[in-house]
């Protein structure tokens, strides 16, 4: 009886081409998200100062900014919305947020103008409580300069 060889056949060896595929995902991945992240917030605006400030710790929330730009221009992170459409946007959010055990809460952080009205704003607020959003915070610079 005659044993096989293993002569023939080549050296058996790893499939590198998943790998390399997840890891070339990954690295867009984080590249688009944290991209995305930081142009939530470099929107150029003329914040108001605060007479005193503390620097809250950081919290493991889900932040939504919006920005105020002028009375009838409000931004959802970068992207226009009309503020009919916001309030739908706050109960998206806020549903998205209750959805399940491991969702983080939802903080919206307000961003405007120092030169916006107070009658600009107040619709946003009010949006928010009617969405069930109670964590809301305003972006200000400490009145130190």
């Amino acid at each position: 009886m005659r044993s096989p060889t293993n002569l023939g056949r080549g050296s058996i060896g790893f499939n590198m081409t998943p790998m390399i595929d997840v890891v070339f995902l990954l690295i867009i991945f984080f590249l688009v998200s944290s991209h995305l992240a930081r142009q939530e917030t470099q929107v150029a605006v003329d914040l108001p100062d605060a007479a005193s400030s503390d620097r809250p710790a950081e919290e493991d929330v889900r932040r939504l900014f919006i920005n105020i730009l002028s009375e009838r221009q409000i931004l959802v992170g970068s992207q226009p919305v009309e503020p009919e459409r916001l309030e739908t946007l706050l109960n998206y959010e806020s549903r998205r947020s209750a959805g399940g055990a491991k969702e983080r809460p939802l903080e919206v952080r307000i961003r405007t103008d120092r030169t916006v009205p107070y009658r600009t704003v107040e619709p946003i607020l009010l949006a928010c409580a009617r969405s069930g959003i109670w964590n809301v915070k305003f972006a200000v610079t400490s009145g130190k300069r």
